[in-house]
């Protein structure tokens, strides 16, 4: 009599790795646009705009269009939406860093008047991207953020009053019950939703917006980084471009500029998107108006429902790389991964089975008070823009449209104008502290807040944690 051994079970499939890096999952979608020309030597222009982000192409693109013969030259390290235009997490919102601080320095009016030129930049990107045929994937939901632990939802409320305060009377705030009516987010106590909001794909449209400057005229070198901004010029390793106003346009890029080490900490924030996600699936989680999401955490998450069914969620990750180094192609710690991950699955448990598809980091500008500026100094010609804390999307218009009139009003081609004189220009901030004490800094910081979100869960208490209430005086956020 024969026996036959019991064959092996099969072993599990190991679960796909997700691409990691690679710039970001938006130009995987498209690819990395065609190259464009370094500078070819020594040139001039009426005005020199180093970085080709969503700041410097908006101040090209207004520059011409104010003043089609002006001569507008975009210097760009390597190629336009390389970092953070072509890296976020696709929110055109209306916040903007740093309001509360003006309010205290200039006056509540003149805060509110920041306010609602936020809100209509949301409208003046949407209208412009349509007007330039940009197909973006906009889709105007607003922008719900939601509170899932009672401290959460104190903070909710006093953000909603706050935002009232602002003259934002269309905001709504919802329980329990009208949230779960958007997007079931699992455990969601409460909800803040304004419509001064719009989901995008970012690369989509800092591509669209390279293009349209062409299109007006625009000269736009890439693979050209600048090592040096002074006055009358900006310094490549291919030659110098002099113009009579070089303006400073490098956001998270600035520490890497000669002289600007300390000016704004390159923040890194990580992002990770899912497979699409079947019908059935959306069926269970609602979204259907595709708002933007976000929470009330102190480690805050954001999140999209993209074009192709997707979610698209980003968190702060490693905040912080020694000396204000940035990374070069996007990649992301596995850690920060599976904590995204986690945020997801602990917001919607169903897509527990569902794969992450790519993953990948860049890094934004953060002043020292967290405080977004637009400076044109007239003596010198040198003007610049950011520090926009992960608001830059919208806020990159706002800055662009404000550096063009700043421009044209030192040039005598235009006056003073309802930009001008908002709270934010000529704002002047101090560096930050050299190192070490700028990476301990940053990462205690980031260690307390997340330490915070995780007692506020454990203890339900209504009161935030005092471990962040005293993190946020240090930092300079409140």
């Amino acid at each position: 009599m024969s026996t036959t051994s019991p064959s092996p079970s099969p072993s599990p499939s190991p679960t796909p790795q997700p691409v990691n890096g690679g710039i970001s999952f938006w130009y995987a979608q498209d690819g990395t646009p065609p190259p464009r020309e370094p500078l070819p030597g020594d040139a001039t222009a009426d005005v020199c705009v180093v970085g080709g982000g969503y700041t410097g192409l908006w101040t090209a693109y207004y520059l011409k269009r104010a003043a089609p013969d002006l001569r507008v030259t975009v210097l760009e390290q390597k190629f336009c939406g390389y970092g953070a235009s072509g890296r976020n997490g696709g929110w055109l919102y209306n916040g903007i860093a740093g309001r509360d601080r003006y309010a205290r320095l200039h006056g509540h009016e003149a805060a509110v008047r920041l306010q609602r030129a936020m809100n209509d930049t949301v409208t003046e990107v949407v209208e412009t991207a349509a007007e330039e045929s940009i197909d973006a994937d906009v889709h105007r939901g607003g922008v719900l953020e939601v509170a899932y632990t009672p401290a959460q939802l104190a903070r909710l409320k006093a953000f909603h009053a706050t935002e009232l305060s602002y003259g934002e009377s269309d905001r709504e705030l919802y329980g329990a019950r009208e949230t779960a009516a958007r997007i079931r987010v699992t455990g969601a106590v409460g909800s803040s939703w304004t419509p001064h909001g719009a989901r995008i794909q970012p690369a989509r449209l800092v591509r669209g917006l390279a293009d349209a400057c062409e299109r007006l005229g625009v000269v736009i070198h890439e693979s050209t980084p600048v090592t040096d901004v002074a006055r009358g010029r900006a310094t490549t390793p291919y030659g110098t471009v002099r113009a009579p106003y070089v303006l400073r346009c490098t956001e998270g890029f600035t520490a890497a500029l000669k002289g600007h080490k300390r000016a704004w900490l390159p923040m890194n924030s990580s992002m990770i998107v899912t497979d699409p996600v079947p019908t059935a699936l959306w069926d269970t989680i609602g979204w259907s108006g595709r708002e933007a999401l976000g929470d009330m955490a102190h480690a805050y998450m954001y999140a999209q429902r993209t074009a192709d069914d997707r979610i698209a969620i980003g968190g702060r990750g490693v905040p912080y790389r020694y000396g204000s180094r940035t990374d070069n192609d996007g990649r992301t710690q596995p850690a920060t991964v599976d904590a995204l991950r986690e945020i997801l699955v602990r917001f919607f448990p169903q897509l527990a089975g569902t794969g992450i598809a790519h993953a990948w980091s860049g890094v934004l500008g953060v002043p020292r008070d967290w405080c977004a500026t637009v400076t044109l100094d007239r003596a010198t010609g040198l003007g610049w823009a950011g520090g926009y804390v992960g608001s830059g999307v919208a806020t990159a218009n706002l800055a662009g449209r404000t550096l063009r009139d700043l421009v044209l009003q030192d040039s005598g081609q235009g006056g003073p104008t309802e930009l001008t004189d908002l709270p934010w220009v000529g704002h002047a901030v101090r560096g930050w502290e050299p190192e070490p004490f700028r990476w301990l800094g940053v990462h205690a910081l980031y260690a307390a807040y997340r330490a915070a979100d995780r007692r506020e869960a454990a203890t339900h208490s209504a009161v935030t944690a005092p471990l962040a209430r005293v993190a946020d005086r240090i930092s300079g956020r409140h």
